[in-house]
Parts: structure tokens; C-alpha cells; sequence
């Protein structure tokens, strides 16, 4: 094998992998299951706090600005990642975060299959539930890469499509959540039940004040509106963060492997 002649240190060193497809394949990479998602929270969450950093020192006057001219002290998640570097930041960080997302979705989804598989409706809510977490995801997409002074009606529906769908999905993953825990005896997945819920109505309380204090600023113009509704964007985005990082509770021993595609060829 190309890999053992070339780096035979490197190879002394590798773990060999279990027996699939009846060959024994060695290990490249092993990362628990609980770091992947760790690392796929905190790249939107460092990058969303360097844009607004960012945009709150050196583009204060163009990131605060509102269209009636009232005083606005802190910028929209919108009005940080339409600047520049600040979008090449968060551009960065959304697309290095998207195929994790991805895989942490479909992980869901075997999961509740393999948990639910002859009961309803928990069987259905699991295909459901992997939608929009599919939809959530493209939503997110959207509003980052079609920014909000580039096209802001796209952008805007980027914005509901990720709003909507997630809040739908951690709905979904609550009330499937709530069966996994009356028929289990791990106190683990309890506390997953509880805190997915607490960060489900956090996040529900937190878009109710940004979508009034939103409508507030657009028909009276109020000083300090803009701010509070941009405060409690901040805020659902990072209930929405919290949420997702319930997964490191619910596949806590599970692990992401990656390994060569066969013992007789290059890696």
C-alpha cells in the first residue's frame, strides 16, 4: 500500500478500523461525536460575534443606521454580515458550518428511525423533522450569501424560511424527545428533554419582543426600538445555538470516523 511504504511512521501509529464490507480498513481520523458538534455551533457563533464586533468599532454610522434616521445603538445581524470584511467572515464561517449541519441532520434522523420505527406518529415526525432541519439550514444559506443590500427581498425570505423552519424542527424534536424520555431510564436523555424545551419557548419568548419591537420601529419610528429588536435577534440566534448544542448530550458515546476507501489504494 502506497500509504505504509511512504509514511511508515504515520502508519505506525494509525488505529485499525473495524471490519466493513469484509475488509479491514485502517483509521484516519476518530473525533467524538460531541466535538463535531461542538465545532459546528461555534463557528456561527465566533463568527456572528467578530461581524457584529467588527461592524459595532469600525462601521458603527453605516451598520446603525435606520431608515426614518431615529438613534440606533446596535447593529442587525442583517446590517453586520452585509459588510465588508465582515460578510467574507461570516460567509466563511456559515459554509464551513453547513456540511456538518448536514450530517448532524441525517444522524437525527437514523436515530429516530432506528428508535421509532414501528410507531406513529413518532415515525412520520422523524421524516418531518429531518425537512426542515434541511430547510432551516437552506435558509440560513440564503440569507448569507444574498445579502440584505444586495437583495433584500430574497434576503428577507431567507430570513422567515430560517425562522420558521426552526422553530418548527426544535418543536418536532421536543415533542419527539418527550416519547424517547417516557420509555427511557438514562438520566441523559431527560436532561436533553428539559433544556430542549426550556431553549424551544426562550426562543419562541425572544422572537415575539424582536418581531414586535421590528414592527414598532417601522410604524412609529420610536428611538431605542431598532435596538431592542436587534438585542432580541441576537438572543434568538443564540437559543437557537443552544438548542442545537443539546446533541452533544444525546450522542455523547457516539463518534465520526473517517477511513481510507480500501487496503489496496492510495488515501
Amino acid at each position: 500500500m502506497f500509504l505504509n511504504q511512504t509514511f511508515p511512521l504515520f502508519q505506525s501509529k494509525m488505529l485499525q478500523g473495524s471490519n466493513i464490507f469484509g475488509h479491514e480498513r485502517p483509521l484516519v481520523i476518530r473525533v467524538s461525536f460531541a466535538t463535531c458538534v461542538l465545532a459546528t455551533v461555534c463557528l456561527p457563533l465566533l463568527g456572528l460575534i467578530t461581524c457584529v464586533l467588527i461592524s459595532s468599532v469600525f462601521h458603527f454610522e453605516d451598520a446603525t443606521g435606520t431608515h426614518c434616521q431615529v438613534p440606533n445603538y446596535l447593529p442587525s445581524i442583517s446590517a453586520s454580515i452585509s459588510l465588508s470584511p465582515e460578510c467574507h467572515i461570516w460567509r466563511f464561517c456559515i459554509g464551513l458550518h453547513s456540511a456538518p449541519r448536514l450530517l448532524v441532520a441525517f444522524t437525527y434522523f437514523k436515530f429516530y428511525k432506528t428508535r421509532f420505527a414501528a410507531r406513529f406518529p413518532e415515525s412520520s415526525l422523524s421524516c418531518l423533522n429531518l425537512a426542515f432541519s434541511i430547510s432551516e439550514n437552506l435558509g440560513l444559506l440564503l440569507l448569507t450569501y444574498v445579502s440584505s443590500s444586495e437583495t433584500y427581498f430574497v434576503h428577507k425570505e431567507g430570513f422567515v424560511l430560517f425562522i420558521v423552519s426552526s422553530l418548527i424542527y426544535m418543536l418536532i424534536t421536543c415533542r419527539l424527545w418527550k416519547a424517547i424520555k417516557k420509555y427511557s431510564l438514562s438520566p441523559e436523555d431527560a436532561k436533553s428533554h428539559h433544556w430542549k424545551v426550556r431553549f424551544l419557548l426562550l426562543n419562541v419568548c425572544f422572537c415575539a419582543f424582536a418581531g414586535f419591537f421590528y414592527w414598532k420601529h417601522n410604524m412609529y419610528c420610536e428611538s431605542g426600538s431598532y435596538t431592542f429588536f436587534a438585542l432580541f435577534e441576537y438572543l434568538v440566534v443564540f437559543s437557537n445555538m443552544a438548542f442545537h448544542l443539546t446533541a452533544v448530550w444525546d450522542f455523547k458515546s457516539r463518534e465520526v470516523m473517517v477511513i481510507s476507501s480500501s487496503e489496496d489504494k492510495d488515501f
